[in-house]
């Protein structure tokens, strides 16, 4: 069996390089975004998947790096950036977005109900530099009661311009599509999502290749000719068990869907 592992993030590249060596040449790594999986196959001659997982969100080494910027616990520079060679950082999105587009990053990526407070902080605050900074001026915009639940208040602002600085979920459906495309019958893709917005876009790709777009009555039998290349393995998205969240607790928010890919026809 062939192994390969794709990501836009060099230090990750390297850790599972090392991390995976002894299997050698059944192997492959490969520094590209999800949605660039037909390139990377085509770049190590590989047609079919026996399977693909998508463990998406930022990883626990990025987190403890304070320098990588992901962190609202400790100081670092406003990067926020998968791809350290990208263009574009989290201080681009904190001091050169507007208000109103602050206001729809953290509200459509977070799920923050105070984005349009946090927004009108931000800018209020500019010139920002730091993380810490940053998760200062968006805990002072957030009303006292509700900084004490839900874990740290900042917690949904930094997610939001993560996903902003990156654009995980525009890479996201098109790279679905492509793994389930590519599967062999059988074969499987799960997808391990860590946002609300990650699990939608999983569910909203995998029934359509669940269904095959078949509009017909559910009682009657299907006459429009939709064609299903998967069957739902896993619908009802899988959290971690009290047990796994104790041993990781940056495993809660966790949320697991798989698909099969049905023979042709």
């Amino acid at each position: 069996m062939l192994l390969q592992w794709i990501g836009r993030d060099a230090d990750a590249l390297d850790a599972a390089t090392a991390r995976l060596d002894r299997f050698g040449d059944r192997v492959m790594t490969h520094r590209c975004r999800f949605d660039e999986l037909d390139a990377a196959m085509h770049a190590h001659s590989i047609d079919a998947l026996s399977g693909a997982l998508f463990d998406l969100g930022v990883s626990s080494p990025q987190l403890d790096r304070a320098e990588r910027g992901f962190s609202y616990r400790n100081e670092g520079p406003l990067d926020m950036r998968m791809d350290v060679d990208a263009r574009w950082s989290a201080d681009d999105v904190v001091n050169g977005y507007s208000e109103s587009e602050l206001t729809r990053v953290i509200r459509e990526h977070g799920d923050e109900r105070f984005a349009a407070r946090i927004a009108r902080a931000i800018v209020a605050a500019r010139p920002i530099e730091t993380t810490t900074r940053l998760a200062e001026v968006v805990t002072s915009a957030i009303p006292a009661p509700a900084r004490r639940t839900g874990g740290h208040p900042a917690k949904r602002t930094f997610q939001a311009i993560r996903i902003e600085v990156n654009g995980e979920l525009d890479a996201l459906p098109a790279a679905l599509d492509k793994a389930i495309g590519a599967l062999v019958p059988g074969g499987r893709v799960a997808v391990l999502a860590y946002h609300s917005g990650e699990d939608r876009i999983a569910k909203d790709r995998l029934r359509p290749a669940e269904t095959g777009g078949c509009e017909c009555p559910p009682e009657l039998p299907c006459v429009c000719g939709a064609v299903k290349t998967v069957r739902i393995v896993r619908g009802v998205r899988k959290r971690p068990t009290p047990a796994e969240q104790a041993a990781n607790p940056r495993a809660s928010s966790a949320r697991l869907r798989v698909a099969e890919k049905l023979e042709a026809g």
